[in-house]
């Protein structure tokens, strides 16, 4: 598969790339500066792009069978959650206009519900310093929910996403959070990586959000 990685240089983004090429995926490292990529890989193609460039980020993305976007518009940014909206909206719309039909997103689990009905940004233990990006996540989400032209989906995390190991064991879930017999929700990004290219792979949730935790 020819995937299309956006933000390849940052957190999530740097496990998705290491977790698709070690499946033998052809993969575009788009990023603001991509030379931060280390990693040397034949099926490898790095590019520097704005993303916030609508038309030259849709002829990046032309050709391939997948954009998989993990775009954080930089948690230090005092405009951060208008320009995770735009950013978001311009991947989306050049996703589209390069003709490339599959589009996978790593948003937040603030959007995720609690057995209340509530939304976990929404909760007062949310914490302050996330929650402009976590908002901006939700309202994107529900922006893609009225994607009818991509093959989207939205990827939230476990509540308590963190550096591990790459188990490839978890629990899948839709709209709320996976809790294991303690009552946490945990990932490591490794086994995040697992589960986005696994849903590349198979496209279980076409046009929906799922989430997932051991």
């Amino acid at each position: 598969m020819k995937i299309a990685l956006i933000g390849a240089t940052g957190y999530t983004g740097t496990a998705v790339l290491n977790e698709a090429l070690s499946r033998g995926h052809q993969v575009t490292a788009i990023a603001r500066n991509p030379d931060k990529i280390t990693v040397t890989n034949d099926n490898l193609t790095l590019k520097a792009v704005d993303i916030y460039d609508a038309d030259a980020l849709a002829e990046a993305l032309t050709g391939h069978d997948a954009v998989s976007s993990s775009f954080n518009a930089g948690w230090g940014n005092p405009d951060l959650y208008a320009d995770f909206i735009k950013g978001s909206e311009t991947i989306q719309a050049a996703t589209k206009k390069a003709g490339v039909k599959r589009l996978l997103v790593i948003g937040g689990a603030g959007s995720l519900y609690l057995p209340d009905g509530s939304q976990l940004v929404d909760s007062t233990e949310f914490p302050a310093e996330w929650k402009e990006g976590a908002t901006a996540a939700r309202d994107y989400l529900n922006i893609l929910k009225n994607e009818t032209k991509l093959d989207w989906t939205f990827l939230s995390p476990a509540i308590n996403l963190h550096p591990g190991t790459r188990t490839g064991v978890f629990r899948l879930g839709t709209d709320n959070p996976v809790f294991n017999e303690q009552g946490k929700s945990d990932i490591s990004v490794e086994d995040l990586a697992v589960a986005l290219v696994d849903e590349l792979e198979k496209g279980q949730f076409i046009k929906q959000r799922f989430t997932l935790g051991y």
